[in-house]
């Protein structure tokens, strides 16, 4: 029988005051909390699981409660994800959600958060975001971004942009939101990376690529976490592992 892994971490970094982070794994979820540890949940392959990170945004108000109410909407959504448009409405649903919230509350407006992730089916993979979190395909040893950034292009001389062209929520008006969600077929041994910024913005994509064909589930997810810290750890850091085993 096969089955997901899903290996989890949050961590507030070393300079933010809170994490502003979430996550969701199936009906679980991890909203502004710190694991002191990866944490690995193991589901039957069959019906859709959805795993996603969502990165409240800096500089404004409530990036944590707006990442926390995304996805505990996608948790509540997750097993009727079984197709790109049910995502898609998913995702839509989330940011009427986020924008009702905002104006429920004064200081909550211009709350947002980017979110991306994955739902794993039994046939196929449906790799989702709005934003600049990633998912990444690690089954190769070449590892392989599926994700679409949502960003501008950097400064001169910096590889990185903490800018969003969209996000879940954000601004004071509301904005609709065009989600990126594409399929790929789903193998034995298949291994994904869910995370926010706070990972690939600090860390190499070739130093990601080796720490992950060096090591998988909780030693994998640890190791990343402690290059994003090595790195200084000027942000939160969230990531999921997903692996597909038999």
């Amino acid at each position: 029988m096969q089955y997901v892994t899903v290996t989890a971490l949050s961590h507030t970094g070393l300079v933010r005051e809170h994490n502003e982070d979430s996550l969701v794994a199936g009906p679980w979820t991890l909203c502004g909390t710190v694991t002191e540890n990866p944490q690995t949940l193991v589901f039957p392959l069959g019906t859709p699981l959805v795993v996603a990170v969502a990165d409240g945004i800096g500089g404004q108000p409530a990036g944590e409660v707006a990442s926390a109410l995304t996805v505990r909407q996608l948790a509540a959504f997750g097993p009727s994800l079984d197709s790109e448009e049910a995502v898609r409405d998913a995702l839509n649903l989330c940011n009427h959600a986020v924008y009702a919230a905002a104006d429920r509350d004064p200081e909550l407006r211009t709350m947002g958060t980017t979110v991306a992730g994955a739902v794993v089916r039994d046939d196929a993979v449906l790799v989702f975001n709005v934003g600049d979190s990633r998912v990444l395909d690690a089954t190769a040893d070449d590892l392989c971004q599926v994700s679409v950034d949502d960003s501008p292009a950097p400064a001169p001389g910096r590889t990185t942009t903490s800018l969003v062209t969209q996000a879940i929520g954000g601004a004071r008006e509301f904005s609709p939101v065009v989600p990126h969600v594409a399929t790929a077929p789903l193998a034995a041994g298949a291994r994904y990376l869910v995370c926010t910024d706070g990972l690939t913005d600090h860390v190499p994509q070739d130093e990601v690529e080796e720490l992950l064909r060096l090591h998988s589930g909780g030693r994998a997810a640890f190791e990343l976490w402690k290059s994003a810290i090595e790195a200084g750890g000027p942000d939160n850091i969230t990531l999921a592992l997903i692996g597909i085993g038999e």
